[in-house]
């Protein structure tokens, strides 16, 4: 019998999810249920997330979707023994709603409450899918974060790298929307890059050889609009090529400086025989970028987990599984607790240029 039932909610952003996680009798974690329902559709004629409109879907949809993540799971609040909520980093408006419906739940059932880091959500997911053992490396690379973090234990994280200017995700969606692909940017951009020449256009790989384990995207953005700009007008073929050329320069950024975060790793930790390498965020279902990484961790006699696709998108279940693990380390949340915009996994870090901007770089 499953057992320390944590339910977790998601509202970050422009998914609203549920889903309740548990511990089995021989201590594997177990999802019980996962429910997401993506927002897509609303912010398409937007060209991106519109916080008004994920706000008020929010309102619409959670108390629908926790019946479904209970019913789902076989389960009643009087099972669980906590409820936890992303209370930040994201949309100011979607984490109010998620948090202040996660206290309402807990305050009117008696159940602790746990405040999560969204981010520590993402950080945690190895260990709820593949049981990665600490301490590991870890690149979050999604719409607002790019960071290489040491995820030393629960609540220790140490950053290595960040972006100095736009997230890799986030340079994906203006890329998406310069080309006039659909939202969302990243998937349109992967899909049409399938069939494109990545050796067409010579675009730049930020930051490549560097010593720091920083990242930039903000040049490369502009390089594919100039080359955009001479190339038009722009046939499907050029833009298959466009897409292509940046997805091979953003993977090739990518695995060198994960190349160089897995020597400083293994020189830290020579103990370990065989390194892990974990990615997370949504970025990390980008195929080329997954192949990349696989080749890097190869190379360093490194393991990389990668989690399913479903987990690697904004969802439920790694909010409930970073709350487990905090329900089991004691921890506890006020019920006056604040939800954060801004909410950096490494609180020591000093923020670098662009670093901590509304609903970025966290």
């Amino acid at each position: 019998m499953t057992t320390r039932l944590i339910l977790g909610i998601e509202t970050s952003c422009d998914e609203t999810a549920a889903a309740v996680v548990g511990r089995a009798p021989d201590g594997a974690p177990q999802i019980l249920s996962n429910v997401v329902l993506s927002q897509v559709e609303e912010h398409a004629a937007f060209g991106g997330v519109v916080p008004e409109i994920a706000a008020r879907a929010h309102v619409e949809a959670l108390d629908g979707l926790i019946r479904a993540s209970l019913s789902e799971a076989a389960v009643g609040f009087d099972d669980l023994s906590a409820v936890a909520a992303t209370s930040g980093p994201g949309l100011i408006g979607g984490l109010i709603v998620g948090a202040m419906t996660a206290k309402a739940i807990a305050a009117a059932r008696g159940l602790p409450f746990i405040a999560v880091n969204h981010l520590e959500g993402h950080a945690l997911t190895p260990r709820l899918t593949d049981a990665v053992a600490y301490p590991y490396l870890l690149l979050l690379v999604s719409g607002g974060h790019t960071q290489i973090v040491l995820v030393r234990g629960l609540g220790a994280y140490e950053r290595w790298g960040t972006t100095v200017d736009d997230a890799l995700g986030e340079a994906f969606d203006k890329t998406a929307k310069l080309l006039s692909l659909p939202h969302p940017g990243g998937v349109n951009v992967e899909r049409r890059a399938a069939d494109g020449d990545p050796r067409r256009f010579p675009l730049p790989r930020p930051m490549k050889g560097e010593r720091r384990l920083d990242f930039s995207f903000s040049g490369l953005k502009t390089a594919v609009r100039q080359a955009a700009v001479a190339a038009a007008p722009l046939s499907e073929a050029d833009v298959a090529d466009l897409c292509a050329s940046f997805q091979a320069a953003a993977a090739e950024s990518l695995a060198d400086r994960i190349r160089r975060a897995l020597e400083r790793f293994k020189a830290t930790y020579p103990e370990l025989a065989e390194p892990v390498l974990t990615v997370a965020g949504g970025v990390a279902a980008n195929r080329t970028i997954r192949a990349a990484l696989e080749a890097e961790a190869a190379k360093a006699g490194a393991r990389l987990v990668a989690p399913p696709l479903a987990l690697c998108t904004d969802n439920a279940a790694m909010i409930a599984y970073a709350g487990l693990e905090r329900f089991e380390a004691g921890i506890r949340s006020a019920l006056d607790a604040p939800v954060r915009s801004r909410w950096p996994l490494d609180e020591t870090a000093a923020p670098l240029v662009g670093f901590g901007r509304r609903g970025a770089k966290a």
